[in-house]
């Protein structure tokens, strides 16, 4: 996915009331919208590199909007708003080894009247139901993380996925890694511990868990390709 312009590379200072970044863009102060609920952990350094789109519609309040951020050597893509496009990109061009030649692709699907999934697509009459979560989380040896806070939400989509398995859909959760040159792939059950039991609970009746990885640049975000999940 290309950003419709050039992005503006700044020097990050702070996150605050969540949704505002501040970013020092040559010698002036910029505030950002700042696309993203989590914790951003171990992103949030002053000084790291930033980059930050802008956005020229009247109506806006903030005029720019926080899509990248450096931590150590990677590049990390932090506008969770993308990953469903980047997904939807990926399915369309046959970007994954498991959705290939997708027979018809419909996003937002309700499985029942509490849940909706990301994604629900068919091929030869099968129908598999995929729930997208975005990773930002690397903390040491370039393994990429999920969660980097208590998700309850995670933990509910798990367990419904396992409902929907029992009823005939194949169930996919996609970790979408939105950071540079990472190889591997784990669970933070430090972090949440409850979500990773639930993770054990899902593959044992066969929902299945896979993670891409993403080139990140300040021209393109876009899937490159699977990576390894480390089970401990």
């Amino acid at each position: 996915m290309k950003f419709t312009k050039a992005l503006i590379k700044g020097k990050f200072i702070k996150r605050y009331k969540r949704f505002f970044v501040d970013v020092k863009v040559n010698k002036n102060n910029i505030t950002a919208h700042c696309p993203n609920t989590g914790s951003m952990m171990g992103l949030l350094n002053e000084n790291n590199d930033a980059w930050v789109l802008k956005n020229d519609d009247p109506k806006r309040k903030l005029k720019f909007t926080l899509q990248i951020l450096k931590a150590g050597n990677n590049l990390i893509g932090v506008n969770t708003h993308l990953a469903n496009k980047l997904v939807n990109e990926g399915l369309e061009n046959n970007s994954f080894s498991e959705f290939k030649d997708l027979d018809e692709i419909k996003s937002e699907v309700f499985f029942n009247k509490e849940t909706r999934f990301d994604f629900l697509v068919e091929k030869k009459k099968s129908k598999y139901f995929i729930e997208v979560k975005n990773v930002t989380l690397i903390r040491k040896n370039n393994i990429s993380e999920f969660p980097d806070s208590v998700t309850s939400r995670g933990s509910k989509h798990i367990k419904t996925l396992i409902e929907a398995s029992k009823k005939g859909y194949q169930c996919y959760v996609l970790f979408l890694v939105q950071i540079s040159d990472c190889k591997y792939f784990k669970i933070a059950k430090d972090i949440d511990y409850e979500y990773y039991q639930n993770y054990i609970k899902a593959k044992k009746v066969g929902v299945k868990f896979i993670a891409y990885n993403c080139k990140v640049g300040s021209k393109e975000i876009k899937i490159d390709k699977r990576v390894n999940i480390i089970d401990e």
